[in-house]
């Protein structure tokens, strides 16, 4: 959860982040809430502001909250995933705004107890942001009363891909040892935690594999749930055609990005996920869950393709390898709907505007 706050020097409100991190901030081992709270960072710093990032690991209790708070002189607090991070801020006297992640109105919203702590969070949050105008319209209905607080801003996406990234070193390195020029690497970019479900398209794409040899599975990202960790472990150790690599540094995962066919994402549930957005702007097709938040991403064969099942994978996974002009359009689409609608100044400009309601309350 970034949050700008700060210390007593005038107009530079040094910030908090709390939110469920598992690597540095920004880095693709972090969650999405880390590469978020460090865009946020940017933003807020080329403001003038100062603004420290923690992660709600860190800071697991209100009284270690208050003392962060205290010791850190904090102005105010932005924070990312409305109950994992705003219900740490509630009661401490520094005014707050919110960016809704995406399991807390998926997920979070259905636990009677978590959605009475999130709407009293909602309360005393000066403003809230959605990444969709599905996810404003879901926390809407379920707040009433934070109805004319909540923004709708969609990630603004920049990608950077390391100059010197090797692809065949990335090749060997996933146990692939064949050449690069006959190879098809599906992509997944995830933490391994069980709303993610990187065994979803597994065993489809593995019989796949066995048919077409140079198709390859290839699951990227952080150990974050350990015990899902060694379930995926044991069962891509086991599944010919899938494998699996740790977490990556965020310019040489844009790398990968760029040099493998296709992108999935197989999520039970998704805010926004930043791996398809930077897949689109790299110009890689994107293959995608058909669930809401994906939905509202990916055009069906016009920025990307939806699927409802493995097989439905397959079949359309198929049908982009064999189909060059369906390539070629998926991402010209995709790429110029990054460009409009998911600019990085846009985004840049609205977080600067919304902090700038908290520094007027710190002066009231």
């Amino acid at each position: 959860m970034p949050c700008p706050g700060g210390g007593r020097r005038p107009r530079a409100p040094r910030g908090l982040r709390s939110g469920c991190a598992t690597a540095a901030p920004g880095g693709q081992g972090a969650s999405a809430q880390d590469a978020q709270g460090a865009l946020c960072r940017e933003h807020l710093e080329a403001a003038g502001h100062i603004c420290l990032l923690k992660d709600t690991s860190d800071l697991g209790s209100s009284s270690e909250i208050a003392h962060f708070i205290k010791a850190e002189n904090l102005e105010a607090a932005l924070a990312l995933h409305l109950y994992r991070g705003g219900r740490l801020l509630q009661g401490h006297g520094i005014p707050f705004g919110i960016i809704f992640g995406g399991t807390d109105l998926n997920e979070d919203i259905n636990q009677r107890e978590k959605n009475q702590v999130m709407g009293k969070v909602l309360e005393e949050a000066r403003f809230a942001v959605a990444f969709t105008e599905s996810m404003k319209e879901m926390a809407q209905m379920q707040w009433p009363h934070a109805r004319d607080k909540i923004y709708v801003q969609s990630q603004g996406i920049v990608t950077v891909p390391n100059a010197a990234f090797n692809w065949n070193t990335f090749l060997h390195c996933s146990g692939i040892n064949q050449s690069a020029d006959n190879l098809h690497i599906f992509l997944l970019v995830c933490g391994l935690r069980q709303v993610k479900d990187p065994l979803y398209l597994v065993d489809a794409f593995s019989e796949w594999h066995q048919e077409e040899p140079n198709v390859y599975m290839v699951i990227v990202g952080p150990e974050v749930d350990p015990v899902f960790t060694r379930e995926v472990k044991a069962k891509v150790k086991r599944t010919p055609g899938v494998r699996l690599l740790r977490e990556m540094p965020q310019e040489d995962l844009h790398a990968a990005l760029k040099n493998c066919f296709a992108v999935l994402n197989s999520s039970v549930s998704e805010g926004m996920s930043a791996a398809i957005l930077e897949a689109m702007d790299l110009e890689v097709p994107v293959l995608a869950r058909n669930i809401p938040g994906n939905a509202a991403v990916v055009k069906h064969e016009v920025t990307g393709l939806l699927f409802s099942d493995p097989q439905e994978f397959v079949q359309l996974a198929k049908r982009l390898v064999s189909d060059p002009a369906l390539e070629k359009e998926i991402v010209a689409n995709g790429k110029e709907y990054v460009r409009m609608y998911h600019s990085w100044q846009v985004e840049r400009d609205t977080y600067q505007n919304l902090i700038r309601t908290l520094e007027g309350s710190t002066e009231e």
